[in-house]
């Protein structure tokens, strides 16, 4: 399908002139270089061959022109360019000219020269299905989104093609989503890596034991077809974030080889074995595919790297990335059969100990442009750069999550992406800090690396604590550490959340929730189990009043526990009840529910509950009211589900004063009321 003269006509007069840049994206079908390739990013030395004559639209088959033959077969970008501006002052509104600078700047890496060129190819009609794309992503990086907005609605409403028509609404949902994307600012600190960062391209960061690697074009070498020095791997010992003065070094050689691209690199977390990129030398000749390269340690000696049998012949392979456990290996791709330019597949160690089984990570993730340079997070997040997801111009930076299967993409925002490329981002110290490349204004080279630190209050973590010692309760209502008591966190319903045993030293710990209600409770054999309720409702910090980044809150409740003995008796205090009667008052049947807690967390324990009178009134009476009394009380704990075997009530009458006052002795009223009472005490210790 092809774009008639009147929607070009159309699409000229909504946007009239102006500049703007582009990225490598797609072009006629064909699988091209990604923008951002192993060994330089904004000029992708490490892409694959180029097929020239399709760059060209010709209806019919026709010989191709010398100038167009050897920018084929050369694909010397740099020289081309020279070439096709010179022939342009001759003919400036040439449109296949334009069209030739415009391919060129582009696949240069200088997107934003490559503007102008586009849009009078356009307004001179030159037939190219791709061309708006292209156009739409220069403004872009030039900050033009309204233009860009107006260029893909006219296509929306201009094209016959129907996979043209989705393309174009899905980059124009994606303009409109800026809006809100602009409003997810973060507290990040940006700093350039000054101590690594050249003239030269400088980038693919990746860290591994205290030591950042990273790709920069400083080869005396010059990879003609991009008219920059060849890239190599280098590493810089860090302190924090910070690059170490004079420790910058060149890998061995056993990596690096002169006349060649190497690019990104990664290790396995355990250290004995690492996957990089390697291709592209200089002759026209040669081998123009980029493949990921193996190695591992023996004997504290690396292996000659080889290929690996993942990746794909002739095609670009690049950017790889270990996950935690180093099972599963994730790298870009502009292999056949993909979404679009380059996508981000994975491929899994299996159990024979190679790696196989090349997955594409689907259309969630990868779109008809070029999605690379993952990361796996400690948690399980993929972070990565596109041009094809709702972004602010060339790569941007995004973080997806999965969670059920339903996969979230999420622009990481203008704290971290500009109209520039943004890509290759690695976490150090997760979620807070790491490394990025971006050759957005005010670098020292075409790509640099950064440093960023996330100081945003959202990320600050609070960790909730409960900690304690548990006692022995004494007698003498002094306390001694008790070790060994086995302490039982529950919630508001009682349901087990955690549970622990003290040390010697009677110390325990759980991690609490906030606003949340807690019972703690302490069991040791021949110990009264201790119950105690606790609460962070209302103890909570808020997220915006948090300083660190990690800070804890602690709570103290110490546990007491009474040692279990035998006929000895335990007042139950506060226990009255009205002249003459033995009905149960309110105001005693809430100290006997804590009776009936008592029971229930000591299940294997019968008690005597027993009643007590003061000396006043007659024996046989006191004793009878006393028995009375006792009774109603254990009636009362047996109808809040206590079994009755488990209860013996016994009334003493007058005959256990706790002090002298006899009928013939004055006393106060306090003193009579010493006297009343109600008590108990274990009469027996069974299985539950």
């Amino acid at each position: 399908m092809r774009f008639k003269g009147p929607f070009i006509l159309f699409v000229f007069m909504l946007l009239g002139l102006g500049c703007g840049s582009s990225k490598n994206v797609n072009f006629l079908g064909v699988q091209e270089a990604p923008k951002k390739t192993a060994p330089a990013p904004s000029n992708p030395s490490l892409g694959t061959a180029q097929n020239a004559a399709k760059m060209i639209d010709v209806e019919e088959e026709e010989e191709v022109p010398k100038y167009l033959r050897k920018y084929q077969e050369d694909q010397n970008y740099t020289a081309s360019l020279e070439e096709f501006q010179a022939m342009l002052q001759e003919n400036p509104e040439n449109p296949e000219l334009n069209f030739l600078v415009a391919e060129s700047f582009r696949k240069l890496g200088q997107v934003e020269a490559s503007a102008p060129y586009y849009e009078k190819a356009l307004s001179g009609g030159y037939a190219n299905d791709e061309i708006p794309f292209h156009y739409m992503l220069a403004l872009k990086a030039n900050e033009r989104y309204d233009q860009a907005k107006d260029l893909m609605q006219a296509v929306v409403q201009e094209t016959n093609s129907e996979l043209y028509r989705e393309r174009a609404q899905e980059q124009l949902n994606n303009l409109n989503k800026l809006d809100s994307i602009r409003l997810q600012v973060r507290d990040v600190e940006l700093n350039p890596l000054e101590v690594i960062n050249s003239e030269f391209a400088d980038y693919s960061p990746s860290f591994f034991r205290g030591e950042l690697y990273f790709v920069s074009h400083r080869e005396e070498a010059i990879f003609n077809r991009y008219d920059q020095p060849f890239s190599d791997i280098f590493k810089v010992k860090l302190e924090g974030l910070s690059p170490q003065e004079n420790t910058v070094e060149r890998l061995p050689d056993i990596f690096n080889d002169p006349g060649i691209n190497e690019g990104a690199i990664a290790f396995a977390p355990d250290g004995n074995s690492v996957v990089f990129a390697k291709g592209n030398p200089g002759g026209a000749k040669d081998r123009r595919s980029v493949d990921l390269y193996f190695a591992v340690k023996r004997n504290g000696n690396w292996t000659n790297p080889v290929v690996m049998p993942i990746s794909s012949p002739g095609a670009w392979d690049s950017t790889p990335v270990f996950n935690r456990e180093g099972s599963v290996l994730y790298f870009a791709s502009d292999r056949p059969g993909g979404y679009g330019g380059s996508d981000l597949y994975r491929a899994t160690l299996n159990e024979r100990g190679r790696w196989a089984d090349v997955v594409n990570l689907g259309p969630e993730i990868n779109t008809p442009l070029d999605e690379m340079f993952p990361y796996v997070s400690p948690d399980n997040k993929l972070y990565f750069a596109s041009d094809g997801h709702a972004g602010f111009g060339m790569l941007d930076l995004f973080e997806a999550t999965n969670q059920g299967g339903i996969i979230t993409i999420q622009n990481m925002g203008p704290s971290y992406n500009s109209s520039a490329d943004d890509f290759a981002l690695v976490y150090t110290d997760f979620p807070f800090e790491g490394f990025f490349s971006s050759n957005r204004k005010g670098g020292q080279g075409s790509d640099d690396i950064y440093s960023f630190i996330d100081n945003s209050s959202d990320l600050k973590q609070i960790t909730y604590v409960l900690k304690g010692t548990t006692y022995q309760l004494n007698d003498d209502s002094t306390q001694t550490i008790l070790g060994d008591v086995r302490v039982t966190l529950l919630d508001a319903n009682e349901a087990v959340v955690d549970d622990v045993l003290s040390s010697r030293s009677g110390s325990y710990s759980f991690e609490i929730s906030p606003e949340k209600a807690y019972f703690i409770m302490a069991e040791r054999p021949q110990y009264f189990t201790a119950r105690k309720p606790f609460s962070t409702v209302g103890e909570g910090i808020p997220q915006e009043d948090l300083m660190e980044r990690f800070t804890e809150k602690v709570f103290v409740e110490d546990l007491s526990l009474g040692q279990i003995v035998l006929e000895k008796t335990i007042v139950i205090p506060n226990i009255y009840y009205d002249l003459d009667r033995a009905e149960i008052r309110s105001d005693a049947a809430q100290e006997l529910d804590k009776l009936v807690q008592l029971l229930e967390d000591n299940p294997s324990i019968k008690i005597e509950l027993s009643s007590h009178t003061d000396a006043r009134s007659e024996d046989n009476y006191n004793l009878e009211l006393s028995q009375r009394r006792a009774q109603a009380a254990v009636d009362y704990v047996v109808s809040k589900g206590i079994s009755a075997d488990r209860l013996l009530a016994k009334g003493y009458g007058e005959s256990q004063l706790v002090n002298g006052c006899t009928n013939n002795v004055p006393c106060t009223e306090e003193q009579h009321q010493e006297n009343r009472r109600t008590e108990f005490k274990v009469i027996a210790i069974g299985e539950e």
